[in-house]
């Protein structure tokens, strides 16, 4: 049985989340290096309209970032694991300052290790901060002790390991938590959640919905606690595609009835 299968009876009180990074886009060497699908701004729209809106992006990116990618359209967003998040009527929710000076403390002290070995990429982020090597993977061991040692120093941040990245961000901050906060608010309260991720960064996402009597999707191998996988991200663009097709189906058969 597909995905579309699986869920199809459910589909017109389905809210929908998905990452970014891996999922919405291929993977590419650097954030910035990402390309979007020319098929997938219309996609997501279809999405939110025949979904009554209740669609929502959960990213390691800021909420900015995505903007510029998925422009013109001004989805719900849980930015940087849900340190930011706007929620679906607009209304963006305040990072705590502490955050704020958290991560440009972490990212201070991460200053000396940038200077001799430039192949890597600081992403710093409003409350979180991101360090990358994908471009000198030998170092992941000497970017895993210097994050430690600066987190070490600021109070209730944590490290969380991704596709050739880590990140430090506030305590009690995740994806996770981003889904259980927009499942209590409209348009998705009461709905059924689904969420589809490829990375670690995703797991307590797809736990929150499973939770909440959803399912989570990983898109690729590895292990996971979500219930089904998908293959790549042309197939997650295929399931939101026959998510709302199915979803338009359902309308226009109640309406004719």
């Amino acid at each position: 049985m597909s995905q579309i299968d699986a869920v199809s009876r459910a589909v017109p009180q389905l809210a929908i989340f998905t990452d970014f990074d891996g999922t919405l886009v291929e993977l590419a060497e650097t954030p910035d290096a990402i390309e979007v699908a020319d098929t997938l701004l219309e996609e997501l729209r279809h999405a939110m309209r025949e979904l009554d809106s209740a669609f929502a992006v959960l990213t390691g990116r800021e909420i900015a970032d995505i903007d510029k990618y998925l422009a013109p359209l001004h989805l719900p967003i849980a930015g940087a694991h849900g340190t930011q998040r706007r929620r679906a009527d607009g209304f963006v929710e305040t990072v705590d300052p502490a955050s704020i000076r958290g991560a440009e403390d972490i990212a201070r002290a991460l200053q000396p290790l940038l200077l001799v070995n430039p192949s890597l990429l600081l992403e710093k982020k409003e409350g979180a901060v991101a360090l990358h090597y994908s471009e000198a993977p030998e170092l992941e061991a000497a970017v895993r002790t210097a994050m430690e040692e600066a987190v070490r120093s600021v109070s209730d941040f944590v490290l969380v390991a991704g596709k050739m990245v880590l990140e430090a961000r506030p305590r009690g901050v995740s994806k996770g938590e981003a889904l259980r906060a927009f499942m209590r608010e409209e348009p998705f309260l009461g709905r059924t959640p689904i969420f589809i991720g490829d990375d670690v960064t995703d797991e307590d996402g797809f736990v929150a919905a499973q939770d909440l009597g959803g399912v989570g999707i990983k898109l690729g191998e590895g292990d996971t606690a979500a219930r089904m996988r998908i293959p790549n991200v042309a197939s997650v663009h295929a399931l939101i595609r026959g998510l709302g097709d199915i979803a338009a189906r359902e309308r226009d058969a109640n309406l004719t009835h």
